[in-house]
């Protein structure tokens, strides 16, 4: 993947309409650009990873719909934003200046280049086996663009979003909106089927082609996109549990399976966030780590100005509301929570959260007489990079201290979502209890020490999910609030963090309510608004209703 990586930058520069101001640039849409070799085709497959380079690494793949998860139970703002504000208070207005307003121009920008490789690579005199590797991944990064778009902006109230495919002519392009949002999961779960018929295992791909999507990554995405789809029809939950299984199913060396570190099984769920297993067992679709460019999001995470060592932003903290959602003595809620008085490496000190730094005189956040203070808790699950870093050897993060590239992959789709996608389709198919469910439940949980006891209800099912895959980067837990239909629930509550002090040598936390509830409408706010730079040049493209 290395190689992929740096040509990302010159693929972007050299690929025809990488610079597309809006979504309904016709030219771009309509230009067939020349692909004349088996090297212009791979740079038009480089040119896939738009969203990744050095240009948008943190607007898209740094923070991105990141923000959008600030609308749910999961996730405070770590920093002072009042246009964050308005995304969390579900009161955002579509000309929102945070950077999920540039994700709809540049996956469109994406749907083109797609596009344009499926129109043109057919009629090409190349290796069939190279020919059907390059339509599989035009026809993944299409229906991943899209799927990176459409639960956010399209249902059953609005409609779906604008589709436009390589048959889409010019003309056609300012269409009115799909009338549902079932219209982009049929376009997107067929793009993932064909990409799975024409793209090659994992274990078929070269050094060289590591990080490019194969057969299970479309498999798993085809699942996701119906695990979303059966929000508006339930039918949909047949087509998780076949491409679940297509994805469970493999053997010999695409076999997917947990990561369990048969040498220290009670820091499996650790370890897993290691560059380490970037490739292992669990691998499913990935963007690529490295210290020279790619996704800045690790770093979003934790402490900003990471106590002057490190340049980290501190943009999104956990609330007290999914510390509580782990019990007691499962090892994930350490790993993807730093707790007050929790003791941890940074570039290369020791430190205790809310307590001394490593000169003994700094506190963590402020310094209130003879204690200690410090608001919150922190996300700790990426944090590997600044661990096995440090002042002097900057082994596994960037040197350009404030661009966060970082060795560890940003996990998009790892093997326990496809049993967390499959366990909830059974249970909402065939009912709670169901044996096939529970096993793939007490499966994850026995990798989180603990006990083997599910009961596969619902509400352990969408617990499992909440604790598996806290702060990932795309798994959506405001997605999920809301396709359970839990956001009247859940959405409307107080949020709630710590404040920590040092007493009598200790440090001891308290909750605090850090937002008071809020007000979610059902019908509006499952939805954010279209950006309103999605409108330059369009006549037929609608705004979602209440914004």
């Amino acid at each position: 993947m290395k190689k992929i990586l740096a040509s990302i930058c010159f693929a972007v520069c050299a690929i025809a309409f990488s610079g597309c101001a809006d979504f309904l640039d016709k030219e771009a849409y309509g230009k067939d650009t020349a692909l004349k070799t088996k090297d212009d085709v791979m740079g038009a497959i480089y040119g896939l990873y738009h969203f990744v380079s050095p240009k948008w690494s943190e607007e898209i793949c740094g923070r991105g719909h990141m923000w959008l998860e600030c609308a749910s139970d999961n996730i405070l703002i770590g920093r002072d934003r009042s246009s964050v504000d308005e995304i969390r208070e579900f009161r955002m207005s579509p000309s929102n200046s945070n950077d999920v307003n540039r994700v709809w121009e540049v996956m469109y920008q994406n749907v083109a280049k797609a596009n344009n490789i499926i129109k043109l690579v057919p009629g090409m005199n190349l290796d069939p086996a190279f020919k059907n590797q390059a339509l599989g991944t035009a026809l993944f990064f299409r229906g991943f663009s899209m799927l990176w778009m459409v639960p956010y902006y399209g249902d059953d109230t609005n409609g779906g979003i604008p589709i436009i495919t390589d048959k889409t002519s010019p003309a056609e392009i300012d269409s009115p909106r799909p009338s549902h949002v079932l219209r982009n999961y049929e376009q997107i779960i067929a793009d993932f089927r064909e990409a799975g018929d024409k793209l090659p295992y994992f274990s078929e791909l070269s050094a060289d082609e590591i990080g490019l999507p194969h057969k299970a990554a479309a498999w798993a995405y085809a699942a996701r996109a119906a695990l979303y789809a059966s929000m508006y029809d339930e039918s949909y939950y047949d087509v998780v549990i076949e491409m679940c299984d297509k994805v469970m199913s493999m053997t010999g060396a695409d076999k997917r399976e947990l990561y369990v570190d048969s040498s220290n099984k009670a820091d499996s769920y650790r370890n897993l966030f290691s560059k380490y297993q970037n490739h292992g067992t669990e691998y499913i679709f990935s963007l690529e780590g490295s210290t020279t460019n790619g996704a800045r999001y690790h770093g979003v995470t934790f402490q900003n100005a990471g106590w002057r060592y490190y340049n980290t932003w501190g943009y999104f903290t956990p609330s007290l509301e999914l510390y509580n959602a782990y019990e007691e003595g499962d090892t994930r809620r350490d790993v993807t929570i730093l707790y007050p008085g929790d003791r941890f490496i940074f570039m290369g000190y020791s430190w205790t959260f809310a307590g001394y730094s490593p000169d003994g005189t700094a506190t963590q956040i402020a310094w209130s007489g003879s204690a200690h203070v410090s608001a919150g808790m922190l996300c700790r699950k990426f944090l590997w990079p600044w661990e096995n870093s440090s002042a002097t050897n900057y082994a596994e993060v960037t040197e350009l201290r404030d661009k966060l590239w970082n060795t560890l992959n940003v996990s998009l789709m790892r093997y326990a979502d496809v049993m967390l996608m499959k366990a909830e389709a059974l249970i909402w198919t065939k009912g709670e209890g169901d044996a096939e469910a529970k096993q793939l439940i007490d499966d994850i949980r026995e990798r989180a020490g603990l006990p083997r006891n599910s009961q596969a209800t619902k509400a352990q099912l969408q617990n499992e999910r909440r604790c598996e895959l806290a702060f990932e980067f795309q798994p959506s837990r405001f997605i999920d609030v809301v396709r359970w239909g839990l956001g009247p629930e859940l959405l409307t509550k107080p949020l709630h963090s710590v404040i920590s002090k040092g007493v009598d040598g200790q440090i001891v936390a308290e909750p605090v309510e850090v937002y008071p509830a809020r007000n979610f409408n059902p019908t509006y706010n499952k939805v954010f608004p279209i950006p309103e730079r999605a409108f330059t040049g369009t006549v037929n493209l609608t705004q979602n209703k209440g914004y």
